[in-house]
C-alpha cells in the first residue's frame, strides 16, 4: 500500500496528515487537454494558498480508455513525473485491463474492447481487435506499439495512497471489511454496496470509477469522477488539513 504519513485517530471532521496538502484528480480517460489544464490549475491554486510542508497530487486511476488521446495522457504524465515528485498515480481498472491484455489474457482483451479499449489502441496507431480475429498476433502488435518502459511503469502504480483520515483508491472498498484486508478487485472495480453504504470505512475513501454530475462529498467517501471524456469537465478536490475545496476545468467537446 502506497502511503504518505498515516494518522489513525478519526475525528468528526476528517483531516489530512499534519502539514500535508493533497490534490486528488478524477478519472482522465484520455482527455490530455483537461489533464494539462488541471495541472496548471492545481499549481495556481496551491501557490495562492502558500507552500505546504508536503504536497501530493494523486491521479485516481483510469488515465486511459474512452477518450481519444490515451497515449497523450500517458505521455503527459510520464513527462510530469520527472519534474513533479509530488505526483502519485493510482492504478485503475482500465490500466489493469491493458496490463492483462498485454500479458495475453484473451478474455480480458475482448471485454476491454467493449469498455473503451478501442480508443486506446487507436491512439497507439492500431486497429481495434475484432471478434474472431487471432488474438496472438494482435497482442504482439500491441506490445510493439506500447513502449515497454510505460508498461513497466504502469505496473508499478499503487492501488492506494493515504494521508491522515483519507484513503485514496480508484473504485472504492468493500463495506464492512477492514482496509488492510480489502481485496485488489474492490480497490479497482468497487463493490455493489459501496456507494450507498453509510458506515465508517476506517477512512474517508476518495475515489473515482463512478461518474457523478459534480464531486460527490459524503461523510465516508468522496467521489471525484465527473465523466471528463463525455462531460468535458475534469474535477479534483484539494484536501488541506480539515478543508475541502473542489476544483474543475472544462474544455471543448472532442471533435
Amino acid at each position: 500500500m502506497k502511503a504518505f504519513r498515516t494518522f489513525l485517530n478519526r475525528r468528526t471532521v476528517p483531516a489530512t496528515a499534519p502539514g500535508e496538502r493533497v490534490y486528488a484528480v478524477g478519472d482522465i480517460h484520455g482527455r490530455t487537454d483537461l489533464l494539462q489544464r488541471m495541472l496548471v490549475a492545481i499549481g495556481k491554486h496551491s501557490a495562492e494558498l502558500g507552500p505546504p510542508e508536503r504536497l501530493h497530487i494523486v491521479i485516481i486511476g483510469d488515465v486511459i480508455d474512452r477518450g481519444r488521446d490515451s497515449r497523450g495522457s500517458l505521455e503527459a504524465l510520464d513527462e510530469a513525473r520527472n519534474r513533479m515528485p509530488e505526483l502519485v498515480i493510482l492504478l485503475g481498472n482500465h490500466e489493469e485491463m491493458l496490463l492483462r491484455t498485454l500479458a495475453g489474457d484473451e478474455g480480458t482483451l475482448r471485454g476491454w474492447m467493449r469498455v473503451g479499449g478501442v480508443e486506446t489502441v487507436q491512439s497507439f496507431g492500431l486497429e481495434p481487435f475484432v471478434e474472431g480475429e487471432d488474438a496472438v498476433p494482435w497482442v504482439a502488435a500491441l506490445r510493439r506499439a506500447v513502449p515497454k518502459a510505460w508498461v513497466d511503469w504502469i505496473a508499478t502504480w499503487p492501488l492506494t495512497a493515504r494521508s491522515g483520515d483519507y484513503l485514496f483508491a480508484h473504485a472504492g472498498v468493500r463495506p464492512g471489511v477492514a482496509l488492510k484486508r480489502q481485496a485488489r478487485q474492490h480497490f479497482l472495480w468497487g463493490h455493489e454496496a459501496f456507494l450507498e453504504d453509510t458506515r465508517d470505512h476506517g477512512a474517508v475513501i476518495v475515489h473515482g470509477h463512478t461518474i457523478f454530475p459534480e464531486v460527490d462529498i459524503r461523510a465516508n467517501r468522496i467521489g471525484i469522477d465527473t465523466g471528463a471524456y463525455s462531460s468535458n469537465t475534469l474535477s479534483a478536490i484539494c484536501l488541506d488539513g480539515t478543508s475541502q475545496t473542489v476544483l474543475a476545468v472544462s474544455g471543448d467537446p472532442p471533435a
